[in-house]
């Protein structure tokens, strides 16, 4: 058995009749190259089950320690049964976008059972065009961006023909499930060792809980913060330098209260488009798309008349995995915020005001501790880390929000990819929308020449997500004739 981090189990906690921890992908076939034409549930199956051992989490199930007396766990699932998980349906026809994208926001919007491991994986049928689909969830507390990506490289393959894997020497025979007076003995032992983590981490994090977002939110947090770094001085060692960092963020339609219906959108983006923009104005690729979501967000609150005067606030989640950390699941993030200029009405003006957003951004995030967010929350005493997540999220919004949305960026293989040897044409990330984190979400996945957009929304505050994904192409093509100029 393993247990969760103290970050990961903050992804269990902020599941409510509203919001779902998990994160998905829709996966775009062409299964033309199949055998037979046809991409088959057994294919898949048949391809995956001699890989579960490559992602151990696919057979392993949450198991908690009772009365809270400790972090839950991942324990093998002695009933595990890929049945359960591998799933398949058809589409109304004509099988459109529209279609497919309604159907896979409902799947989306249902949380997993938590008395089995931790994903699903649906075969969908009937798509225009002779194309299929395979849409995936996993919970975030299993995964975050780049661990996620790995797990969904265990059913891909670069060639046509699915690759052989080497199974290992012992057959996977779990054990039965640990009874509940061990797991109360496992759980006090940890517990026991969380002073000793607080005196390892607290100095060198609580001088940086104002710099966290939305911190400012939360009465007392910059008192205690100056006071821990006051501290952190008098004892020799180095404190945090510089001004604190304030960030006002706007009220926006996309900030409220959220239902449990989701929307999603998606579309891919040609890579060399991007990167001509990039190389006309000495950008990176990352601060190119930033400027497209603004442009695109710009757009979508003028038609909502709820465009601000200033800045939006948007948060990019970060990898903090170290060379240690590779191949491990769970969340190895943080969280950097950036001030988008959705309130500048020129492309261009917008452009360079989106890079100097960025410069800031990256130079604050570079002056807290990597760590910060593992940090915290390994000090919160387990039988109080859901209530005080859920009190923390109450406060701040009590006194705005901390950002407008999220926009994440996970790095991908640029070369071709098959499942069962149907062809990959695009995949579209789906995350999480949350009252505390706005009720839209852009995750996009770099593959094979293309960014592959994906868009999910709470239904009743965005019902024209799709729209985004019309502004974005615009977007990119006022950037490539400014680039050309």
């Amino acid at each position: 058995m393993q247990q969760l981090s103290p970050l990961d189990a903050q992804f269990l906690n902020v599941e409510t009749a509203t919001t779902v921890g998990h994160v998905g992908s829709l996966i775009l076939l062409d299964p033309s190259t199949a055998p037979g034409g046809e991409l088959t549930l057994d294919r898949i199956r048949e391809v995956l089950e001699p890989r579960l051992h490559l992602a151990p989490l696919l057979r392993q199930r949450l198991v908690n320690v009772p009365l809270g007396l400790g972090g839950p766990y991942w324990a093998d699932d002695p009933d595990f049964d890929i049945e359960f998980h591998l799933r398949e349906l058809g589409l109304p026809r004509p099988g459109g976008d529209s279609e497919l994208s309604e159907q896979v926001a409902r799947i989306h919007a249902r949380p997993l059972d938590r008395t089995r491991p931790l994903w699903e994986m649906y075969l969908i049928h009937n798509l225009e065009g002779g194309k299929q689909a395979l849409y995936s969830k996993v919970h975030h507390a299993a995964i975050d961006g780049v661990s996620g990506a790995e797990i969904l490289a265990t059913i891909m393959d670069v060639t046509v023909e699915p690759r052989v894997e080497d199974q290992p020497e012992e057959i996977w025979d779990p054990d039965a499930l640990p009874d509940p007076l061990s797991l109360v003995r496992r759980g006090v032992t940890s517990m026991a060792a969380q002073p000793l983590e607080a005196l390892r981490t607290l100095p060198k994090a609580l001088p940086h809980l104002a710099d966290l977002p939305g911190a400012s939110l939360v009465p007392g947090i910059e008192t205690i913060s100056n006071l821990a770094d006051s501290l952190v001085q008098l004892a020799g060692a180095p404190g945090r330098s510089g001004p604190r960092r304030t960030i006002s963020t706007p009220h926006t339609p996309l900030n409220g209260r959220i239902t449990a219906h989701r929307r999603f959108a998606y579309g891919s983006l040609p890579l060399d488009s991007i990167k001509q923009v990039k190389n006309a104005y000495a950008m990176t690729v990352n601060d190119v798309v930033m400027a497209l979501c603004t442009s695109a967000l710009r757009r979508w609150l003028l038609d909502h008349d709820g465009l601000p005067e200033t800045p939006i606030v948007v948060a990019v989640p970060v990898s903090v995995r170290s060379d240690d950390d590779q191949g491990e699941t769970g969340n190895h993030i943080s969280v950097m915020v950036a001030e988008m200029p959705t309130h500048l009405a020129d492309a261009e003006a917008r452009l360079a005001a989106v890079q100097l957003a960025m410069i800031e951004a990256k130079e604050h995030f570079e002056a807290v501790p990597a760590t910060i967010l593992q940090d915290l929350t390994a000090v919160i005493p387990t039988a109080l880390s859901g209530l005080a997540a859920r009190a923390v999220f109450t406060m701040m919004q009590g006194g705005g929000y901390p950002f407008n949305l999220f926009i994440s960026n996970v790095p991908g293989p640029q070369v071709p990819l098959y499942i069962g040897g149907a062809s990959v044409l695009g995949v579209y990330p789906m995350s999480a929308v949350t009252d505390f984190t706005g009720a839209l979400n852009i995750t996009l996945f770099s593959y094979n020449g293309s960014l592959d957009f994906g868009l999910i929304a709470c239904r009743e505050l965005v019902p024209d997500v799709w729209n985004l994904i019309d502004y974005l192409r615009d977007a990119l093509d006022e950037l490539v004739k400014l680039s050309e100029t």
